[in-house]
């Protein structure tokens, strides 16, 4: 019963994606108000487990190619399945988040 336990732990552990923040995304992040800032790392760290959570969008024409939303807040990111990586490339106000 343990080894099962323990195996399946292996599993999802194996399974989680790498978080990277370029500069201006952590920069970005930096910016935000604390309150804010608890709720986009609860979000980012999700990624980990879920990289293509409920209510992700893919965008046209647009780098990074993924976004997350967080209240009024956008998570810029895009997957890496090969390597297990979710880099983070944008962070903002859904008013100024696309305009960069």
């Amino acid at each position: 019963m343990n080894s099962d336990f323990e195996s399946s732990q292996e599993e999802e552990l194996s399974q989680t994606y790498r978080i990277e923040l370029d500069k201006k995304a952590a920069k970005d992040f930096k910016g935000l108000p604390s309150d804010i800032q608890k709720r986009i790392k609860e979000a980012i760290d999700k990624l980990q487990y879920d990289p293509r959570p409920p209510g992700c969008k893919k965008l046209k024409a647009f780098q990074p190619p993924m976004r997350i939303r967080v209240g009024d807040y956008r998570i810029l990111y895009e997957v890496d399945d090969l390597e297990k990586i979710v880099y983070i490339g944008g962070i903002g106000h859904r008013r100024e988040i696309y305009g960069d």
